[in-house]
């Protein structure tokens, strides 16, 4: 490994250390329209500014020393040892179409070891780098950590590639012991699934027993062979892990993953009773408020009984205490649903954060921190937290398809900040450099520039934000222009490559997504400068029909109904006027 791609990993793990509270959706290959699988990321903290990320694909000398730069006190001076060939990487997706993305979940914080030298970060690149299935990645981390130790708290990790799609989960095992207690499940085809920092595998089968599943729940069923597609999982341990590459094995976990929660103390059932969230994450109404609900409302855009794991969602765990690991959606989903579920803000739900006064004048979605504040008499209020947030570094979806060749089936759909507040663009995993908008070099998180997309993306954004309902309107309009055609162009580049060598493929659609990132911020420049002129001094220009201002005629929208409702329950009758007070102010 180059000593550039050294810096680029040690850059993006120094972002990342600030912001882990991030949101993954995966749609399984049936589950969606077309056959793609899919997956997202929304990684958000506040303090890092979103770029894109290359690491090119090379050639080594296998076992040579590859300096990797940790979390931990102090990981200068150690190295894991490289292999043959490594994948060229853009972003979280390699030239074969592997796609790894995260969420943390910390669970028993007692169980980070900082002496290990493999944060999951590093962890993910490396895998990208070194996998050509998503089968294999997790092998590839598996070992990775069992060998090098893990430094990072508990993590949900979304693996993928065009045909598979899993969820694996891994802790450490504290101070001193190196390795980590993980299990990961492969969600079935015609499903959905998602996770958003709470650990979301609690049963899962065991090694040598089938076990019959529907909706993430298993049950133990007699031995019988298997048949195409019948949902019998079967599982083996790490020990094996040569076998988790068969296509028969869609779970495989730590052999100690049991045993090691017995040890500390966290479990003292039989192992068919074992739940791993509840055993190395247990629940509270905060962690299932601020993460599950996020699941909840993914799945309930797409399956219509979801209302029935309300209480849930709102602590009642006595009724219910868990989401299903995944769903089979009331229809497949298409790659331009999956984008909106990432804007989402519980919108039509209990949790609507559009509906109420904390909303403000104009239905803003967007709450300020703290997530826990206090009346003046002491008590206690929170915030929602939904998909879509304002603290985003970058927004992807990720799209991979197995009948296509790896070079075009594999984008990634791409922008830096709010997922609400962007337009996703096109990127190509066989790119060789990075669109100048996404480099991190122009994205810095503390100096503004034209030339960066995360702050042309918030400059339109922190413009939007407190008068939502008035201008989201605008922003939607040239959101759905880019992201029309940039859907609509996929055909066209399908025909220019037919007839390419790989070489002129890699260069064209290279050019094609330098174009695609230039194109929105040149449609993103006008956006900012149209809603400045058009919303100037609280008040509405109207437009003529050719999209110019009308010189002097403008309009006065006010404030939504919902808060001029509360109003009076807030001031009294300060601001009411009748009679009285019409003669009284004559």
């Amino acid at each position: 490994m180059n000593k550039r791609i050294i810096i680029l990993l040690v850059a993006l793990v120094a972002c990342l250390m600030q912001g882990n509270a991030c949101t993954n959706l995966i749609v399984g290959k049936r589950a969606s329209t077309d056959g793609s699988v899919m997956c997202t990321y929304n990684c958000d903290g506040f303090g890092f500014a979103g770029s894109l990320f290359h690491t090119p694909a090379g050639r080594h000398v296998a076992g040579e020393p590859v300096a990797i730069r940790g979390w931990g006190p102090s990981h200068d001076g150690q190295y894991v040892e490289q292999v043959e060939y490594t994948n060229n990487v853009v972003g979280f997706m390699n030239e074969r179409q592997v796609t790894i993305v995260e969420s943390t979940f910390d669970g028993r914080l007692e169980l980070q070891n900082r002496d290990g030298l493999l944060d999951y970060f590093s962890l993910m690149r490396l895998a990208l780098q070194r996998s050509s299935t998503a089968r294999q990645a997790i092998r590839c981390m598996a070992e990775l950590v069992e060998r090098y130790g893990y430094n990072s708290t508990g993590e949900s990790i979304t693996i993928c590639d065009p045909n598979e799609a899993w969820i694996m989960e891994m802790v450490g095992k504290g101070p001193g012991r190196k390795g980590a207690v993980w299990v990961a499940l492969r969600i079935p085809d015609d499903c959905i699934s998602a996770h958003a920092n709470l650990s979301r595998i609690r049963h899962f089968p065991l090694e040598g027993k089938q076990w019959k599943e529907a909706n993430g729940v298993w049950e133990a069923v007699p031995q019988v062979s298997r048949r195409a597609n019948a949902k019998y999982f079967c599982s083996i341990s790490s020990k094996h892990l040569q076998y988790v590459e068969n296509p028969w094995v869609e779970c495989v976990y730590a052999d100690d993953v049991v045993s090691f929660a017995r040890e500390k103390g966290y479990f003292s059932g039989s192992d068919e009773e074992f739940s791993f969230r509840d055993a190395y994450c247990p629940i509270d109404f905060e962690n299932v408020r601020y993460a599950d609900a996020r699941v909840w409302s993914f799945f309930r855009h797409h399956r219509s009984d979801m209302d029935q794991y309300l209480p849930y969602i709102n602590g009642e765990f006595a009724k219910c205490d868990h989401l299903p690991l995944w769903v089979k959606p009331d229809k497949p989903l298409s790659l331009r649903e999956l984008m909106a579920d990432m804007r989402d803000h519980f919108e039509g739900t209990p949790l609507d954060m559009t509906s109420d006064m904390t909303a403000g004048p104009w239905g803003m979605p967007i709450r300020p921190l703290p997530m826990h504040y206090r009346t003046s008499d002491g008590t206690n209020l929170y915030r929602e937290r939904p998909i879509a947030t304002q603290q985003s570094g970058f927004t992807m979806v990720c799209q991979m398809r197995s009948w296509l060749p790896n070079d075009v089936g594999g984008i990634t759909w791409f922008n830096c900040d709010d997922a609400d507040m962007v337009a996703y663009v096109p990127l190509y995993c066989c790119l060789s450099q990075v669109p100048d908008p996404f480099r991190p070099e122009n994205n810095q998180r503390n100096e503004f520039s034209f030339q960066s997309a995360f702050w042309m993306n918030n400059w339109v954004a922190n413009m939007v934000y407190p008068r939502y309902s008035m201008m989201i309107g605008d922003l939607r309009s040239a959101q759905k222009e880019l992201e029309d055609y940039y859907y609509d162009d996929q055909d066209s580049v399908l025909r220019a490559i037919d007839k390419l060598t790989p070489a002129e493929r890699q260069d064209y659609l290279n050019k094609k997504s330098i174009a695609y990132a230039n194109r929105m911020m040149k449609r993103w420049d006008e956006l900012a400068k149209h809603i400045i002129v058009k919303y100037n001094d609280q008040v509405v220009k109207r437009e003529a029909p050719d999209g110019t201002f009308q010189r002097w005629g403008y309009d006065t929208p006010g404030y939504k109904q919902e808060f001029i409702d509360a109003i009076p329950t807030a001031t009294g009758d300060r601001y009411i006027l009748n009679e009285v007070i019409e003669r009284r102010e004559r």
